[in-house]
């Protein structure tokens, strides 16, 4: 049974950077997509970005981030990053990680989500 869990998050200064991980367990990413999504107290859910399962490299990418953050997969160790740079303080929440069938910025496309990890953005 698949299992996602995020690390990376913490506390950084605006302007700073900062590498999402989201690391699969019992069973391969390969097939999956793999979407990040963020929710702040008090605010919806947003799609941050995706990136498509089966080799394909076919990422996308909300405008809020465009530019900014980067998705990518190293499929050896079989996890899913997020790069995040140029960091605003409205970039922070708590973030996570999930696996679905296609490469979309919309949760309802995904079933299998990971526990979250908090990003701060703060001086």
């Amino acid at each position: 049974q698949l299992q996602l869990v995020e690390s990376g998050g913490g506390l950084v200064q605006p302007g700073g950077s900062l590498r999402l991980s989201c690391a699969g367990s019992g069973y391969t990413l390969y097939y999956y997509a793999i979407g990040w999504f963020r929710q702040a107290p008090g605010k919806a859910r947003e799609g941050v970005a995706c990136i498509s399962g089966r080799g394909d490299s076919s990422t996308n990418y909300a405008d809020s981030v465009k530019g900014r953050f980067t998705i990518s997969k190293d499929g050896a160790k079989n996890t899913v990053y997020l790069q995040m740079n140029s960091l605003k303080p409205e970039d922070t929440a708590i973030y996570s990680c999930a696996a679905g069938w296609g490469c979309s910025l919309a949760g309802s496309e995904y079933a299998r989500w990971g526990q979250g990890t908090q990003v701060t953005v703060s001086s």
